[in-house]
């Protein structure tokens, strides 16, 4: 067995809980560890208000003893600051008082939102039992387990990293398809110097006029990001059932999260419009090649196929690219109807950013390292760290003797 995890808690709740199965015992893990990767998600030019209240510090409940996991399930506590606010309107006691006065019920589809679907399906009258566990205030405990699996990875040299290539219709200069590992290290280090996550200045500069005029419209806006991962070894994910297709375990761990409409691996839909012999990766053999032990000493040129052919790492980086729309929340309300009166109205508003792009590529990369910890526990599997490395450290050695 893998990798499982689950989330829980509300936008308003008092406090959102995670547990994450799967890791073997004998992994340094500590607070700091999560608490640095829930910053990076609080960051990011066109946050909302909810940044400046919330400072988001994990607990770890379980599963971890002076400092090591121990192989059962770890269990994450994020306390939501804002619950302060939001203790009667939230409460899970029953209070038939408070429901009466309650002056924050909604009734208000925003469209682009789970709202009008969640309450069709959920048969509420509240839009609030839907919109507060569709909110992406979820997203801050999936980075959090997120943290634990980038810990397990790096064990093995492996790394994740995210970085924005588009926002709105300013695009950055930057390529990265067919970076090196060291290359891609560096894009990334300078994105995290740049407050909307970009590894291109001048673009950087520009999308920072293009939010402030957004914010001073009462729009929003949306964006692209890539996320990478570096030193895999060839034959993670299999070619055998389309389940086990890593692309498709990958490709659906991005477009879980909110907002996000296209995913892209490689090229993606580029490589449509080209002829098979301009985007087919050409195959090498070079024992000397740098890496070249991850995939038996044959090598790309290039990376058209963003490291997966046949549902399988091929030694090379896996490169992804996430499509995330406006966040449809707009200051600017959109046409909409009461779900009970069915009179038109403007959509209620809720307390949003304007961009969330850069902390989206931060969720995107909690994700993608959930999927492939799971994929790489599929292959080497093992009880204890150790245990992994003896399994991993021999198929090396098998590849090396192909």
């Amino acid at each position: 067995m893998g990798i499982r995890f689950l989330t829980s808690g509300e936008s308003h709740g008092k406090a959102l809980t995670g547990i994450l199965e799967g890791i073997p015992s004998g992994l340094s893990v500590a607070a700091a560890d999560i608490d640095k990767e829930l910053k990076r998600r609080q960051g990011g030019y066109g946050r909302g208000g909810r940044m400046k209240i919330e400072s988001d510090r994990a607990e770890i409940l379980s599963g971890v003893r002076w400092g090591k996991t121990i192989g059962s399930p770890i269990a994450i506590f994020i306390q939501n600051k804002d619950w302060a606010n939001w203790q009667e309107i939230m409460s899970a006691e029953v209070n038939p008082k408070s429901a009466i006065r309650n002056p924050k019920s909604v009734t208000r589809p925003r469209p682009g939102h789970a709202d009008l679907a969640g309450s069709l399906k959920y048969d509420t009258h509240d839009i609030r039992d839907i919109l507060e566990r569709s909110s992406a205030r979820e997203t801050a405990m999936r980075v959090a387990l997120g943290a634990i699996a980038k810990k397990f990875l790096s064990e093995f040299n492996v790394n994740v990293g995210s970085y924005v290539i588009q926002i709105g219709s300013q695009n950055s200069e930057v390529r990265s398809q067919n970076a090196k590992e060291k290359e891609l290290i560096e894009i990334f280090q300078r994105a995290e110097k740049s407050q909307v996550r970009c590894p291109d200045k001048d673009a950087s500069q520009k999308i920072i006029k293009l939010i402030d005029r957004a914010i001073k419209d009462g729009n929003s806006l949306g964006g692209i990001f890539e996320v990478f991962v570096t030193g895999l070894p060839v034959g993670l994910g299999s070619h055998v059932q389309w389940d086990r297709r890593l692309n498709g375990r990958l490709a659906q761990a991005l477009v879980s999260i909110q907002a996000i409409k296209g995913v892209e691996i490689g090229l993606g839909f580029e490589m449509a419009g080209g002829a098979g012999s301009e985007v087919m990766d050409e195959i090498f053999f070079s024992k000397k090649a740098a890496g070249s032990r991850l995939s038996a000493g044959f090598l790309r040129k290039t990376n058209n196929a963003g490291g997966i052919e046949g549902g399988m790492t091929n030694g090379m980086p896996v490169i992804l690219r996430a499509a995330m729309k406006p966040i449809p929340t707009l200051r600017k309300p959109l046409r909409s109807v009461d779900i009970n009166t069915k009179k038109p109205f403007n959509a209620a508003y809720e307390r949003s950013d304007v961009c969330a792009v850069p902390a989206a590529g931060v969720v995107g990369e909690a994700m993608i390292a959930l999927v492939i910890a799971d994929a790489f526990l599929e292959k080497f599997g093992g009880d204890s760290m150790p245990e992994v490395k003896r399994n991993y450290n021999s198929y090396l050695k098998y590849l090396s003797r192909f």
